[in-house]
């Protein structure tokens, strides 16, 4: 999976990460093992963003995870969009 970023943003990136692999994941420890940080450290970036989380039933999510039979997650490689 590839992101791009549409700015140098910090905050922007570490926010777009943390749903990335808040989704891609399904749950804190998981995206947090994904993100390679401890789930408290993923939960103060959670509340740092107000990234809601659990996610409303209806809410769409950011990025549709790939389906595939049963294969571990990507690791989220962030990708500078060139301007």
């Amino acid at each position: 999976m590839r992101l791009e970023l549409v700015s140098l943003n910090l905050a922007a990136a570490e926010k777009l990460l943390c749903e990335t692999a808040l989704v891609q994941a399904g749950s804190i420890v998981e995206a947090a093992n994904l993100l390679g940080i401890t789930r408290h450290a993923l939960k103060r970036r959670i509340i740092k963003h107000n990234i809601a989380w659990p996610r409303p039933k209806n809410h769409r999510p950011v990025v549709q995870p790939e389906t595939t039979q049963q294969q571990a997650p990507a690791p989220v490689t962030p990708l500078l969009a060139a301007k």
